[in-house]
């Protein structure tokens, strides 16, 4: 019973740390696309990003088939919908404000939660669904949410967050047969091929060394934060390692403060206490003890 609690405390902690971690890597990754500009599309972007991504991962894996995985069908749409859910939240930005945008694609730990049950039975309690509506509200006190812009922009960004929420469950699931490394690859596959096409009709090459530098600033810190964001679903249900996720939000309005002269507001410390309380109370429930009989199955190493 000792072990057993001890075993659970360590991987609960194990899955918070990592989820926060790449919820810091998805902050960079916000403020290198902010000071790269409106010059690089989200084609572009997409292009160098998943590109990049992908030929580095390939070159890391080692000698045979990089893209050999078990269940290719759930792989490929894992890619499909991450990738979805990337442009539209772009869309999504282009056609409302940016809090609107944020807000609405930040409801995905809500559609996880939805979703995940649903489709692969994973239980979430009330206490449970009380942790995802405060860190919802959290977000929305911090974006100062506003119904504003054009009906498609709310219609992007709710297909992002559906699509974004749908991903998250997929991962959870892939990572019971698969490692970190080739969920990935697959994402930045399907990212790749479908920015491709845009990319070639109006290509944007980087003229300066600063552009290069961003750029691969970004491509590190997406490679850093979903390997790290896979491997902390071997600890964490789907929906609540969007829980944790949501810290992005609050790690780049950290860095907006520290690098680009942005004020911190009464929205910032109320959402961002919501957010992070969520977080903490979604870990103090998992450091409770451990049910009679409930078995304790370590994560296989073996698919890292």
């Amino acid at each position: 019973m000792g072990n057993a609690w001890s075993s659970q405390r360590g991987a609960a902690g194990l899955g918070a740390t990592l989820m926060l971690s790449s919820a810091l890597m998805f902050a960079v990754l916000d403020g290198l696309i902010k000071l790269l500009g409106p010059g690089f599309s989200v084609w572009d972007i997409s292009f160098y990003r998943f590109g990049c991504g992908m030929a580095i991962l390939v070159a890391i894996s080692g000698r045979g088939n990089p893209f050999r995985g078990r269940d290719l069908r759930l792989l490929i749409v894992r890619g499909i919908t991450g990738s979805v859910a990337f442009f539209c939240l772009v869309v999504a930005i282009h056609l409302v404000p940016i809090s609107t945008a944020m807000v609405l694609f930040f409801s995905y730990p809500a559609f996880s939660a939805l979703l995940s049950p649903l489709i692969f039975r994973e239980p979430i309690t009330k206490e449970e669904c009380v942790c995802v509506a405060a860190s919802l509200a959290g977000v929305t006190i911090l974006f100062d949410f506003r119904v504003e812009g054009a009906l498609l922009g709310h219609v992007m960004a709710l297909l992002g967050a559906i699509s974004a929420g749908l991903s998250l469950a997929l991962i959870k699931k892939l990572r019971e047969t698969n490692g970190n490394i080739i969920i990935y690859l697959y994402f930045c596959l399907l990212g790749f091929a479908m920015s491709l096409p845009s990319f070639i009709l109006d290509p944007r090459i980087p003229h300066s060394v600063t552009e290069w530098l961003m750029l691969g600033g970004i491509v590190v810190s997406s490679i850093v934060g979903q390997l790290l964001m896979n491997e902390g679903f071997q600890y964490c249900k789907s929906w609540e390692g969007g829980v944790y996720l949501m810290a992005e939000v609050i790690l780049t309005s950290v860095l907006g403060i520290a690098f680009l002269g942005e004020s911190a507001t009464w929205r910032f410390w109320v959402g961002g206490l919501l957010i992070l309380g969520s977080a903490i109370a979604l870990n103090r429930r998992k450091l409770g003890p451990v049910a009679v009989g409930e078995p304790m199955v370590p994560p296989d190493r073996s698919l890292v």
